[in-house]
């Protein structure tokens, strides 16, 4: 039976019941991984010592735990990030990756959702994600939010918190999922979801710009078998990031999905996430 780590999307979403559906219990172990200050992980929100890198020596210490030698590494969107960043750091330990709505915290990427792109294409939900943030502070959203979800006010975090969280699950599906808008209206589980994730952004994911597609750090993946499954329509995290790595790492099979926006919950992605952990089960 192979292992099989998975790794959560945010930073700062935390993992579910739900997360194991694509995995073949009679195939796999499963390792749900909960970031510090997400999830079942405490204190919840902690920023302290919560870094990319902090992040890739606890999936190694979980692997020690477990006394796994090698495993599949899966993960989606900030998900991704942390794979390859496990991946490039460990990759001897890395039997396969399954990476879905790649993202490696490029300021492009993050200008496009935080500040200007996505906003063009739903107006709506930007103006409500606009709303806690006074016009003069507008030119550097994710500054602005930031200050806002480290304020020692709890009403300020709060209030800024679901305004952030919603936005991103407003526009992670081609349709909207009253599921999703409902969790971000949830105090806890929406201020570890935005502090978190503007902590990681405002840091620019402890990383130097465009690291995780240098060549130096392709190079010690290249051997690993890698699928790659990118929504055509992802306004999160755009196709325009799975395109650039698979440009540096032709070795990796990229699929677009033609009918798939970010989540990997929308029928096309899932299904293909499931065939490719059914593809590995024998590694």
């Amino acid at each position: 039976m192979s292992w099989f780590s998975y790794d959560a999307g945010g930073p700062g979403g935390g993992t579910g019941e739900r997360d194991r559906q694509y995995f073949d219990p009679e195939a796999y172990k499963i390792v749900l991984f909960d970031q510090r200050g997400a999830g079942k992980s405490t204190p919840s929100a902690s920023l302290e010592e919560n870094t990319t890198w902090d992040l890739v020596s606890d999936i190694e210490k979980l692997r020690e735990h477990l006394k796994i030698d090698k495993w599949v590494v899966f993960g989606g969107s900030w998900g991704s990030t942390l794979s390859l960043a496990y991946a490039q750091t460990h990759p001897e330990r890395v039997k396969a990756l399954i990476l879905r709505g790649i993202f490696t915290l490029r300021k492009s990427e993050l200008k496009f959702f935080y500040q200007e792109g996505t906003s063009h294409i739903f107006p709506d939900a930007w103006d409500e994600y606009l709303a806690p943030i006074p016009l003069e502070e507008q030119d550097d959203l994710m500054t602005a939010y930031h200050k806002r979800l480290t304020s020692e006010d709890e009403q300020i975090r709060t209030e800024a918190a679901k305004a952030w969280s919603k936005w991103e699950m407003a526009t992670s599906k081609l349709r909207v999922d009253p599921d999703d808008i409902a969790r971000a209206t949830q105090d806890d589980w929406a201020l570890a979801f935005a502090r978190i994730e503007s902590h990681y952004f405002v840091n620019a994911g402890f990383m130097r710009e465009g690291q995780l597609l240098e060549k130096q750090a392709i190079d010690k993946i290249r051997h690993i078998p890698t699928v790659v499954v990118q929504g055509r329509y992802d306004v999160v995290c755009p196709a325009r990031s799975a395109y650039d790595l698979k440009k540096v790492f032709p070795e990796a099979e990229l699929t677009i999905v033609p009918d798939a926006g970010h989540s990997a919950r929308e029928i096309p992605t899932s299904k293909l996430l499931t065939e490719a952990a059914d593809r590995f089960r024998d590694l």
